[in-house]
């Protein structure tokens, strides 16, 4: 599962798949191997390479919302995102009181803007067409608000996380 974080501002690429009681991640470009276990619920030992780490997971780990993260002593607010999720209108740090960043889902092509920086829209109205793959994903917004800008125009492709338009 490949995914976005936003760990104290930092946005690394994150890809984890589980294979039995072991965890594979790659951080940008890093790849871990590391043993889990889980002692109860939100508490976890972690082993990477003969080191171990004692882990707490603070808050309910979903698409989008941050959790509070402990390993040994260090604490971390951490965001994940599934770019898949983003195209039915859930965004990278969107709250009702922030601005909303409306990132591409995966590689493709801008096929349409359907705003302009200034304009209000909605929650859930349209804001980029993407084109992966011969289809097309429609990024909408997740709150109602001013579009502060828009970083794209059609015909540029770009990558799984690039930001097309942020909402406030």
């Amino acid at each position: 599962m490949k995914l976005q974080a936003n760990i104290a501002g930092a946005q690394p690429q994150v890809e984890i798949r589980e294979q039995d009681s072991q965890v594979l991640a790659v951080v940008e470009g890093r790849r871990y191997k590391l043993e889990l276990s889980c002692s109860q619920p939100g508490n976890y030992l972690l082993v990477h390479e003969g080191r171990v780490f004692a882990c707490q997971v603070d808050g309910k780990a979903e698409s989008g919302s941050t959790v509070n993260v402990t390993v040994g002593t260090t604490a971390h607010a951490v965001t994940l995102i599934d770019p898949k999720r983003l195209r039915s209108g859930a965004a990278f740090g969107a709250d009702s009181h922030g601005a909303a960043q409306i990132v591409a889902p995966m590689p493709g092509k801008v096929v349409r803007i359907l705003v302009e920086a200034g304009q209000q829209v909605e929650a859930g109205s349209g804001i980029a067409v993407v084109e992966a793959m011969k289809m097309q994903n429609e990024m909408k917004s997740p709150k109602s608000g001013t579009v502060l800008r828009v970083n794209v125009e059609v015909g540029v492709t770009v990558n799984g996380g690039d930001l097309l338009a942020v909402v406030e």
